[in-house]
């Protein structure tokens, strides 16, 4: 007998008029609001232009939406593609599958290109993104539960996610609860919103380094959290697609904090001059004793 469970929500869908407003949508908006807040402050702190955020950002985010959708399409076109199933479909966004993966990927070509446009170095910015950009994935990982999809194995944990009929898998029709794995992931996220916080004040990361920290923390976490999902994926000697790309990704990220350069901070600006010369990026490892120029600057990005 199920003591308590999570209840899914009622709806995932209200209308205003003919306007339909999805919690999914809701969501990721809400995530990408909170990652621009974040990363404006931090750039700001860094001496960069609070204001090459959101030019940045206006590249990124649609390349990011166009990349996630087209990993999930790529990885299982048998969804969209294969007999008796509707190709428009891929289309539909609003339905969930948003690969993070690639997401990801041209987001952050999205980000290199608006960072050639700004003259800003991208490893600087990624840096500066890096906690928002986790905490915004915390953030939207709630639209897979008002969506009911990308949960775990059958459960009867106090904390199991009751979940209607109309979505349960077709082999454990009559399980109602199982693992919340978007919460699980959620909470794997905040967690990690907290860690690149503590790293970056610790080991003074840079050149790309705190990004890379997000990127195998992050990955750390998916291949537990996927392990445990029950929805449709395609498999390589039996583990989900998903986990060996979470293990790649993780072991190339553990391979650029190794071998990443160190050295003294460097500027905020590439294509174009620093307007001050106290603008900094966001490396202060630096060799001798004492401060290096700019310590001031990075500690109160730190914070």
């Amino acid at each position: 007998m199920i003591l308590a469970s999570i209840p899914s929500p009622a709806r995932g869908v209200w209308h205003l008029g003919p306007l339909p407003i999805r919690a999914y949508a809701l969501c990721i908006l809400a995530g990408i609001i909170v990652a621009v807040l974040i990363t404006r402050k931090r750039w700001a702190a860094r001496g960069g232009r609070a204001d090459d955020v959101l030019d940045i950002s206006a590249w990124a985010v649609p390349f990011g939406i166009v990349g996630g959708r087209l990993y999930h399409v790529i990885t299982d076109p048998e969804l969209y593609f294969a007999a008796g199933r509707q190709p428009i479909k891929a289309l539909y966004i609003w339905d969930g599958g948003l690969g993070i993966w690639g997401a990801v990927a041209l987001g952050g070509l999205g980000a290199w290109i608006g960072c050639k446009r700004c003259g800003v170095k991208l490893s600087a910015f990624a840096d500066a993104l890096a906690p928002g950009l986790v905490l915004a994935l915390a953030i939207g990982r709630f639209g897979n539960y008002f969506n009911q999809e990308l949960y775990g194995a059958p459960s009867t944990l106090p904390w199991a996610l009751r979940i209607d009929a109309s979505h349960r898998p077709a082999d454990t029709p009559d399980l109602a609860t199982y693992h919340p794995t978007f919460l699980y992931e959620s909470l794997w996220c905040v967690g990690v919103f907290f860690l690149l916080l503590w790293a970056e004040k610790r080991f003074r990361l840079g050149y790309g380094r705190l990004f890379a920290l997000y990127v195998a923390a992050y990955t750390l976490g998916r291949v537990w959290v996927e392990a445990l999902r029950v929805d449709h994926a395609n498999r390589i000697l039996g583990l989900r697609l998903n986990i060996w790309t979470s293990i790649l990704i993780f072991t190339a990220a553990v391979v650029f904090l190794v071998l990443a350069r160190r050295g003294q901070p460097a500027s905020v600006a590439s294509g174009r001059a620093a307007e001050d010369d106290s603008v900094i990026g966001d490396d202060e490892a630096h060799s001798g004793g004492g401060d290096a120029p700019g310590d001031d600057l990075q500690r109160k990005a730190a914070k």
